[in-house]
């Protein structure tokens, strides 16, 4: 082998090496879109009549019931929401959710936010009616990160680093997310989708 045939085939083997150690590209390369700023509710479809409206900075519902539709739909993606609930609230993040136009726990995964729920194995932390929750977190009276993986069959719930939920369901395949408005008061100030 001649001295330029050696160093092409050597780069040629660094690249094949390079490419099988890499990220995919298609996953690792997606950049995280702000869907919620605390500025402005441009990006959401009402659904209800919860009164969703700015304040310091972030979207706040503190009567009717309703959700925050995304304009958008997803199948997989990585989900990071900041909120804010008082101890009474009810609340969540629905995801995939099959009829944008009635969001509820039978079209959709929810990602629940509810400290008090009367039965707390699907109150904060938990997916009702898919993946209970043992030792319930509470998120009420101070802000709050949700991380939400959903990538095929394969969910995953993080609160404020504390993984909550980590499952195999195929039951919902794509769809818009929801900020749902239940009770008391919640303050949603900065979401953030990447899809995957």
């Amino acid at each position: 082998m001649n001295s330029r045939s050696a160093v092409l085939f050597g780069a040629v083997a660094a690249g094949v090496a390079l490419l099988a150690v890499s990220p995919s590209s298609s996953a690792q390369d997606q950049e995280w879109v702000t869907l919620l700023d605390g500025t402005n509710l441009d990006n959401w479809n009402p659904v209800g009549d919860a009164n969703w409206r700015i304040v310091d900075g972030a979207a706040q519902a503190d009567m009717g019931g309703g959700h925050l539709v995304s304009k958008e739909s997803y199948g997989d993606f990585e989900l990071r929401a900041e909120f804010w609930v008082d101890q009474p609230a009810n609340s969540g993040i629905f995801i995939r959710c099959a009829d944008p136009a009635m969001p509820g726990a039978m079209s959709c995964y929810e990602v629940n936010i509810f400290d008090t729920r009367p039965d707390p194995i699907y109150g904060t932390g938990a997916i009702v009616n898919f993946a209970a929750i043992e030792n319930m977190p509470k998120a009420g009276g101070q802000w709050n990160t949700y991380e939400i993986m959903a990538e095929g069959d394969h969910l995953v719930v993080t609160l404020n680093g504390r993984r909550t939920v980590d499952i195999r369901d195929a039951t919902h395949a794509s769809g818009p997310f929801t900020l749902q408005y239940g009770a008391g008061v919640v303050k949603f100030r900065k979401v953030e989708i990447r899809p995957l």
